[in-house]
């Protein structure tokens, strides 16, 4: 089988695909930025009627226009000249992020109803990563996350989280039985996971349903999976490997004889990678599980520490006879994060995934501080409410949002310890202005904030500059029917090795006036996700690799592969990817998950436990009246999510895991995150 030819893909059909912001193609060039939000700031711009980034196609997330500024800053521009605006505010919070969104709400509630604060940032949407694309095909209105997930273990929310959730109108057991509902549905048409195996790793192309695998069950069946592995194009050796990797796991080797601690050290400094090629396991093998860890961590094999593969469940680990994890200790309380990894206390739901993923509840946040900005009273009517950006910058109101604002100076007037107040320049429209507030929140991604707090000393700036945001994309597809995954019987299927880790139907969940597919007939929307990286480097060097990966691929790459992709997974079926596929948004990230320290690679206590030395705690340190905020902050970008409830049993113990940090390490670390919502899912 020969790669398709563009033709036959459709990538010269007309769909709403291209670099469009605000209905208006642009040109990016030298300082240039996306076009200016809609309503009545400082500039006196005439109002946008139709300015509604959640519609917008094309390269989304990290948008052209959203960057540039910065990475002029970055490599030397200089914004000295600027337009003093004249305004005053209480609080200005740099990041529209769920970081940045709480932290102007916790300031409100606390300073008062006049109390003014205004919001800025980059992109043309607010919500950081929690982001909604939004698509209308056939009469109905479609909705997928383009970022960020889920609310992960609200049972286990601080008192300050669900407090938030509750002051937004959030009732998390209702959220969980709307997604339950919406999980049921495809299962009740019998619709299965599947695997498509690609002809580039495994010699043929070829799609099997079933999952004999799920990560962190107990060992599957071994006819059962003998028989699915059959149907495979996996080579017979590679087959029993597999077989013999879930039955009989790996041989102690060099582990033999040490005491439980002292293997724990030695699987954390050894990749998965390394664990698995010691036990002779055929490529084929290291090719199928290769994309596992990308879901949360974003890199392949190389770069997942072993002791992470064992504590999340993953085969191989029999002969080694590792006591099951405490019931308080590291891997179920990684440090930094607002609550614990709590596996086993409770009953309550562990993931709930709305329509749009977390951008409910950036646009809830929204409603609390602007209400006339979205219309409604309630978490299920904001679903399906559109929100009138012209009202989030308008100099009646006490909280203000303005989008498009590149921040490229923060500095106190006068000396940082006896100031009274702090001067903040941002770009606009290619001004540059200025405003003053007496505190500014720093929620934003914290490398920038070397680059844009001059003040800060050396060490702070270089600890700030520590961390690689994890890239990621997720693309959604938009398709005028789903046919062909009732056809094959599928919902979702994982490719390994390919250039999405996979693709599946959209979610199901009726919320409100959210009415999402129900026919085969009915038009759907994909998501797919991409994890670009450099096996072979060091994690963070990986994510370098793939921030420059995500920048300077073109849509159309993207459109290419996506197209591919789908033609090859939906073989078989009548779908016809230029004839099908109606609408489709990436959503780049080069700077996504928040950095998290590595056993591979750091120090163990800075990857297992809250310690002191982490450069995130330096990092975020106030400075004056400048506070630092952003999941960056914690170094944690998963809030809170744990291991499979199937991993080894929860077991009293004195706290001791690695033999490094006691039990007192697993409490709550005090850093300035704004709760569950600070955190960007995986």
């Amino acid at each position: 089988m020969t790669r398709a030819s563009d033709r036959e893909l459709g990538m010269g059909r007309a769909i709403t695909r291209r670099d469009f912001l605000g209905g208006v193609g642009v040109a990016l060039t030298g300082a240039a930025v996306s076009p200016s939000l809609a309503g009545e700031p400082s500039g006196g711009r005439p109002r946008q009627e139709n300015y509604y980034p959640p519609a917008l196609t094309g390269l989304r997330g990290s948008h052209p226009g959203s960057f540039e500024i910065a990475h002029a800053l970055r490599d030397g521009a200089s914004f000295a000249r600027a337009e003093n605006t004249g305004e005053s505010y209480d609080m200005i919070v740099v990041g529209a992020g769920l970081s940045g969104l709480s932290a102007a709400l916790f300031f409100q509630n606390a300073a008062g109803s006049a109390a003014r604060t205004l919001v800025l940032d980059n992109h043309d949407d607010f919500g950081g990563h929690a982001r909604r694309n939004e698509f209308t095909y056939g009469g109905r209105t479609l909705l997928l996350n383009g970022g960020t997930s889920n609310i992960e273990w609200p049972e286990h929310y601080s008192t300050v989280s669900s407090a938030l959730l509750r002051d937004l109108g959030v009732d998390w057991r209702a959220a969980a039985e709307y997604d339950r509902r919406g999980h049921e549905f495809y299962s009740s048409l019998g619709l299965e996971p599947a695997t498509f195996f690609a002809r580039e790793s495994f010699g043929a192309d070829r799609l099997v349903k079933g999952n004999p695998l799920p990560e962190g069950q107990p060992a599957p069946d071994a006819t059962r999976l003998a028989a699915w592995l059959a149907e495979t194009p996996m080579a017979a050796a590679a087959q029993r490997d597999l077989i013999r990797l879930y039955a009989e796991g790996a041989a102690p080797g060099a582990l033999a004889g040490l005491s439980d601690w002292e293997k724990k050290e030695r699987l954390a400094k050894q990749s998965y990678r390394r664990f698995l090629e010691d036990a002779d396991m055929h490529p084929h093998v290291l090719a199928y599980l290769d994309d596992w860890p990308k879901e949360l961590f974003c890199v392949g094999l190389d770069a997942y520490p072993a002791l992470y593969a064992w504590a999340y469940g993953h085969p191989g680990f029999q002969q080694l006879g590792l006591e099951p994890l405490p019931e308080l200790g590291p891997l179920l309380h990684i440090g930094g994060g607002q609550h614990g990894r709590e596996r086993e206390w409770g009953d309550g739901p562990g993931i709930i995934d709305l329509p749009d993923g977390n951008a409910t509840l950036a646009r809830l946040l929204v409603r609390r501080m602007i209400p006339d900005a979205l219309p409604g009273n309630s978490f299920e009517d904001s679903i399906m409410a559109r929100l009138d950006y012209g009202r989030l910058d308008r100099a009646s109101q006490r909280v203000r949002i303005r989008l498009n604002s590149t921040v490229v100076r923060v500095a106190h007037q006068g000396n940082p310890d006896s100031a009274s107040s702090v001067e903040v320049t941002y770009v606009e429209g290619g001004r540059a202005r200025s405003v003053v507030a007496e505190h500014v929140v720093l929620a934003c991604w914290n490398p920038v904030i070397s680059h844009i707090c001059p003040e800060l000393s050396d060490e702070q700036r270089e600890a700030l500059s520590y961390g690689e945001k994890v890239p990621v994309v997720y693309s959604s597809v938009a398709l005028r029917d789903w046919q062909p995954f009732a056809e094959l019987g599928v919902r979702s299927v994982t490719c390994p090795g390919m250039y999405h880790t996979g693709f599946s139907l959209g979610r199901a969940s009726e919320i409100g006036g959210y009415r999402p597919p129900r026919s085969p007939q009915d038009p759907t929307v994909l998501h797919m996700t991409r994890a670009p990286c450099e096996p072979g480097k060091p994690k963070m060097e990986q994510y370098r690799a793939g921030r420059r990966d995500i920048l300077t691929t073109s849509f159309e790459t993207y459109e290419r592969e996506i197209r591919d992709q789908l033609a090859r997974g939906l073989a078989g079926t009548e779908f016809d990817p230029a004839r099908d596929i109606v609408a489709i948004t990436v959503n780049r990230w080069p700077h996504g998950f928040a950095y998290t320290y590595n056993t591979l690679d750091e120090p163990i206590e800075w990857a297992l436990f809250p310690s002191e030395d982490r450069p995130c705690v330096l990092a975020r340190r106030r400075f004056g009246r400048i506070s630092i905020a952003n999941s960056d902050a914690a170094a944690t970008p998963l809030g809170g999510a744990p291991p499979p409830r199937s991993a080894p049993a929860a077991a009293p113990a004195d706290g001791l895991l690695l033999g490094h940090r006691p039990a007192r390490h697993v409490l709550q670390d005090g850093g300035p995150q704004a709760g569950p919502l600070a955190t960007p899912g995986a």
